[in-house]
């Protein structure tokens, strides 16, 4: 099958690639950002290249669930270094905002009081934080089944993070509202459908 071949291949990948390819990409957005390789605006281009990355990053990790339930392509071993990558991003993209844009400590609070997008945002970014912290196997030993109750935080933490996307873009455009749908019917796919199939009582 080709789902089969696919996981065999996947199988030979190792993880640590993804975080080292993270970093590198970081590293080199902050150096066109210092030598203008980011156009006129490059704070601006910096944080919108770092939040929408963190924002892919995360639709991919939710999208290893439903592509092992309905593709049988297993990208597990995979997915927690999507999360952490996703964390880093976000949290790269925050300093960006707080250090280089605002730069002010006591506009921050009022930034992210006064703007929603920023405060929905924020809010994104505090649902991440334990998720990364958990994210390692002596966390996942010690909190035992609630590990998995805790990592559905990621849920209402991408929704967030779509939203926030939406609420910063000016008027109606197209790629922000993609990226919601994208993150929505993600969502949607981890409903149990089957078992509210099997409660609807046939006539």
């Amino acid at each position: 099958m080709f789902a089969d071949r696919i996981n065999r291949a996947l199988r030979r990948l190792p993880a640590w690639p993804v975080y080292l390819l993270a970093l590198a990409h970081v590293i080199w957005l902050i150096w066109l950002g210092a030598t203008g390789g980011l156009g006129i605006e490059p704070i601006e281009a910096l944080e919108h290249a770092l939040g929408l990355t963190g924002l892919k990053l995360m639709i991919a990790a939710l999208a290893v669930t439903p592509l092992r339930r309905f593709a049988g392509i297993n990208l597990l071993r995979f997915r927690r270094a999507l999360g952490l990558t996703t964390f880093f991003y976000v949290t790269v993209h925050l300093l960006v905002w707080l250090v280089l844009d605002i730069g002010d400590p006591a506009a921050i609070w009022a930034d992210i009081v006064k703007r929603p997008y920023i405060t929905v945002g924020m809010a994104g970014f505090v649902l991440l934080v334990p998720l990364a912290i958990t994210s390692n196997d002596w966390s996942v030993r010690r909190l035992g089944p609630g590990w998995r109750r805790l990592q559905r935080l990621s849920y209402p933490a991408a929704l967030l993070g779509a939203s926030h996307y939406v609420m910063l873009s000016k008027g109606f455009q197209l790629q922000p509202m993609a990226y919601l749908a994208a993150v929505l019917a993600l969502l949607a796919l981890r409903l149990p459908w089957k078992r509210w199939r099997r409660e609807i009582p046939t006539a």
